[in-house]
Formats: C-alpha cells, structure tokens, sequence
C-alpha cells in the first residue's frame, strides 16, 4: 500500500478524551482506531503510562496508524477486527477489564476521498463500501441482487429516504440492461428517480441512499446495538465508554441503550417496588449529546453531525 497522509481530522478529539476521565495507568479501548487520532491524544495524555487496545477492520487504516502510533508502539496493541468482537479479542490479550472505551462511527476522511471505496458519491468510482475488504458483499451486489421489497426496506430503514421506492423501481429497470458498477451509474439512476424540486433540497440528492447500503454492507447499526451492552460489561468501575455518531439511526440506539443500562427495570409503572431484580450498571455522563463547537465545525464541516454520549460505570 502507499502511503496515505494524514488528511483525517479527528472529531470531537478533546471532548472525547476528556470525557474518559484518564487516570495514569489507564488501560483503554479505541474500538475504531481509523488513522489513530484519538488514541494518539489519549497516549499524550497518558505521558509513558498505561495501554491501548486498538481495533480497527480497515486494512488501509491500520496501515497508515501503525506508523503514525510508532513513538507509542510498546504502549499500543492493535488487531484488525470489528468492534463487535472486542470482548474476544480482550479475552486473546488476557484483559478482563477496561478503563475507558471510545468509538468514532464516522466514515474517514481518507475512506470518502478515496475514490476506489466507492463510498463517495461526488467522484467515480466501484460501487464498494466496505469497511472490511475480507467481506464479500459490496453496495453493487446489494444493487443488483437484492429484491425490490429489500432494496426498499434498505433505503427506507437506514436512509429514511422517501422517494425509496421511486429510486429502487429505476435501479430495477436499468440493472435488468446492465448490472449497475460504479457509483456514477447510481448518482445517476438516483437523480432520474426523484422529482426536480427534491433534487436540491436537503443536499445531494445520493446522500440517503449512499448511507442506506454502506450501513448494510458493513451491518453498522446491528454491530452497534450488539456491541454497547458487552462494552459497558467489560468496564472497570468508573469506567466509561464514549460513542460518537454521526446520524440519528446511531444515537437513538446509544441513547436507548445508555438509558436501558441506567435503568434496566422492566416491572409495571404501578408496582410499589422492583421486582424484576435487573440493576443499574451506571449512568449516563450526558443527558444531551455533546456537539462540536461551531470553531471546530468551521474547521471541519465533516463534524457538523457529530454526536457524542458518554456512559459511566458504577464505582
């Protein structure tokens, strides 16, 4: 691989760190290392101390972090997986428990610019997607195979987009002449689809379905939901655990998720006292999503969005 610079800014960087609340000796997760910013600014942080575990699917990432965390390297373990797998892979390394989780569900800077992603809909490019490039299905499999009632359950459920059916009837139509490879063919069928007064209305008409199937070629939302209640398990007490989303689907589940772990009781309103016997496992640090500062979104327009939630396990 060449050598990718590092053109990615990292979100959120000081609020996320600060919100792990580090201690000297820390032993933290970055579960979405990308180019290695956060964990870079927790290992400054942490001044020759502690640890960090960095998991990361992206061979390219890994690539271009492993030389950018190389001052850090006998601080710094890293193993190409899916933050899903975290527990197995602290389970490989002997680690029961952590102090401190964060992960960054941003696609990178280098992932959208990178035109042979194909996650990108302003440049040409293979209809791909994929975080993980062992993973066999791509957005142009999605494209051309699926059933018109799940290409409309895709782009509805993960891209709330309305004309869904509109634009699944077209790729329909145009994949029955030739399958649909590239992610100018796509921009193209989307924009043929949809009315001319929404084409510019609420940004490039391709954004909704462009999340849609790079959601479901990487199982983003599945992996989140199956993912926080086993990372806030393996917290230490006081541990914590900062998510940074980027789209509502994703902080309604943080959001959910950090309040159903916060109060997991499930008996009737009108019982007297909690008979279900599910406890609490800590609190969440932020009742509202901390945002970036409008410096940082002037710097960075791609944080705009940036959503962070933070979770505390109890002491």
């Amino acid at each position: 691989m060449e050598q990718i610079e590092f053109n990615h800014v990292s979100v959120l960087l000081k609020e996320t760190v600060d919100g792990l609340n580090l201690k000297p000796g820390a032993v933290i997760v970055d579960g979405t290392m990308g180019f290695g910013g956060h964990t870079q600014e927790v290992l400054k942080r942490l001044e020759g101390t502690g640890r960090v575990i960095c998991i990361d699917q992206d061979a390219d990432a890994i690539a271009a972090a492993t030389k950018r965390l190389e001052p850090w390297k006998d601080q710094v373990t890293i193993v190409r997986s899916n933050y899903v797998d975290m527990p197995l892979v602290l389970d490989s390394l002997g680690i029961d428990q952590v102090d401190g989780i964060m992960l960054d569900l941003g696609v990178s800077s280098f992932q959208l610019d990178e035109a042979s992603r194909g996650f990108t809909y302003r440049m040409e490019g293979p209809l791909d997607m994929r975080m993980d490039q062992r993973n066999p299905v791509t957005a142009a499999w999605l494209v051309n195979t699926c059933s018109r009632e799940e290409l409309c359950r895709i782009l509805w459920d993960y891209g709330e987009e309305r004309y869904a059916r509109s634009i699944v009837d077209r790729i329909i139509r145009e994949r029955e002449k030739a399958p649909i490879e590239t992610t100018t063919q796509l921009v193209d069928i989307i924009r043929a689809a949809i009315p001319a007064k929404a084409k510019n209305a609420g940004g490039h008409p391709a954004k909704r379905t462009f999340q849609a199937l790079r959601i479901e070629v990487n199982h983003e939302l599945d992996v989140l939901t199956d993912s926080i209640d086993a990372m806030i398990d393996r917290l230490a007490p006081g541990g914590r655990l900062c998510i940074i989303t980027f789209q509502s689907l994703e902080d309604r589940i943080v959001k959910n998720q950090f309040k159903r772990n916060e109060n997991p009781c499930t008996c009737p309103p009108e019982f007297p006292v909690c008979v279900c016997g599910k406890k609490s496992k800590g609190r969440a640090v932020t009742r509202k999503p901390v945002l970036p500062a409008q410096e940082e979104i002037a710097r960075n327009k791609r944080s705009k969005s940036a959503k962070l939630r933070i979770f505390e396990k109890t002491r």
